[in-house]
């Protein structure tokens, strides 16, 4: 499923034109796709199922609904409007866990994304990043990817205390086991930044399907480079994933936001295009209990 559109947020002065490409595949080797997104501006999110979990799609599909219900579209939203919806969607999540014959079986998802906020108290617009899981934003100004969200993963942990290698992680036999996640506890610990809106700005929000198969060089330059795809620039880092094995589901949404009257690209940061974005493995298991921004040059 892929959608490509572009949407011009209304702003006390000026306006905001926020284009986005979204694209979500199964993958090569699973049966269902237990990731769902969501890119109506301001909201823009990715949420991963828990493979091998009860009602991990529809964990997936509760966020998403969720978020419709607290975010009014078109419009920019509140960090409190959001962290509202953060913390109703583990309720929703919890919810189907409850209703399940098992007993046991625990329906979650991660939990990742960006939503235009306005700060209050004269603060201004922001980027307001939300991460819980193991999906990640990216954020790209035509040169550098910046990892901006820190995985919660036992990899991860593994990492910041100097243990393992970078490198090592992706051989770990707990690479695939996440920290926190939407529906695992009562309450759930979103990681939020907030991020001055203004000019041209870029995000990149995915699954770990992508993440796991594609390093971030090479997303970098699959960003860089120009193409005529179909589905946009998501449809491209989809391909990739599923060029690299594809052994995941795999969710892809590109956001480009410009805010303010004035539309020059400085061209030593940023990138010509011709069009604007909207022309152009194993289970995942969550752990009970409780980064560093990664940098790479195109």
């Amino acid at each position: 499923m892929s959608a490509d559109g572009e949407d011009i947020v209304p702003l006390p002065r000026g306006s905001a034109v926020i284009a986005h490409s979204a694209q979500t595949d199964v993958g090569r080797v699973r049966s269902v796709n237990e990731d769902t997104f969501l890119a109506e501006a301001p909201v823009f999110l990715v949420a991963d199922g828990m493979g091998g979990h009860a009602r991990g799609d529809a964990a997936s599909r509760a966020v998403v609904e969720t978020f419709r219900r607290h975010i009014e579209a078109g419009r920019p939203s509140s960090p409190e409007q959001v962290l509202d919806a953060i913390h109703s969607s583990n309720e929703a999540v919890r919810a189907l866990s409850a209703e399940g014959e098992e007993g046991t079986a625990v329906a979650g998802t991660t939990l990742t994304g960006v939503v235009l906020v306005d700060a209050g108290d004269d603060a201004g617009f922001h980027w307001m990043v939300f991460n819980i899981g193991d999906s990640r934003v990216y954020s790209w100004d035509g040169r550098t990817l910046e990892q901006l969200t820190v995985d919660h993963s036992a990899v991860q942990e593994l990492v910041d205390a100097g243990l393992i290698r970078p490198e090592e992680a992706e051989r770990h036999p707990d690479r695939n086991v996440i920290t926190r996640a939407i529906g695992a506890d009562d309450v759930v610990d979103p990681d939020v930044w907030l991020i001055p809106a203004g000019g041209r700005q870029v995000f990149l929000i995915c699954s770990d399907g992508l993440s796991k198969e594609v390093d971030d060089d090479r997303l970098a330059h699959l960003l860089a480079g120009e193409t005529g795809h179909a589905a946009g620039l998501a449809g491209v880092l989809v391909d990739a994933a599923l060029e690299h094995g594809g052994r995941d589901n795999v969710t892809v949404i590109v956001v480009e936001s410009q805010l303010g009257s004035d539309g020059d690209d400085d061209d030593e940061t940023t990138r010509d295009r011709a069009d604007s974005l909207s022309g152009a493995a194993e289970d995942t298991t969550p752990r009970t209990g409780e980064g560093e921004h990664g940098d790479v040059s195109a």
